[in-house]
């Protein structure tokens, strides 16, 4: 894994991106359509940005893309849709069956292993990097 992206700074673009656009977004469900905080509506309405923005944006997210690190697949290449269903549903899913323990488990990973390969890195093909487009 090239330039492969440790616990910390993926938890840094995990809060900003929270902030800049999960935030906002439940902010305005809750002003415009009388929403609770933690509304489910608001999970289905970020799930396109998560999902597309990577796949358009050559894996970067807003918080992503201010620690200046980006998701691509164990190959180089960008990920694809499919690629993110897998890693954002498929990984979801296995953390929820886990009641939680798989995402622990997973923060472990991140933080102990050499590559710092999450679950849902290995359910997908994936890894987080510092390297620019085209620089692997």
């Amino acid at each position: 894994m090239y330039r492969s992206v440790g616990f910390w700074k993926r938890l840094v673009a995990g809060i900003l991106d929270s902030i800049i656009v999960m935030l906002p977004i439940s902010l305005l469900g809750m002003l415009l359509f009388g929403w609770e905080f933690d509304s489910p509506y608001s999970n289905w309405i970020t799930l396109p940005y998560s999902l597309f923005l990577p796949v358009l944006w050559k894996g970067y997210i807003v918080g992503k893309r201010i620690m200046g690190i980006r998701i691509i697949k164990v190959n180089g290449n960008n990920v694809g849709v499919g690629t993110m269903f897998m890693r954002l549903i498929v990984g979801g899913l296995v953390y929820a069956l886990t009641l939680g323990i798989g995402l622990i488990v997973s923060a472990f990973m991140v933080g102990i292993r050499e590559d710092n390969r999450s679950i849902h890195d290995f359910i997908a093909g994936t890894y987080v990097t510092e390297a620019k487009p085209g620089e692997v």
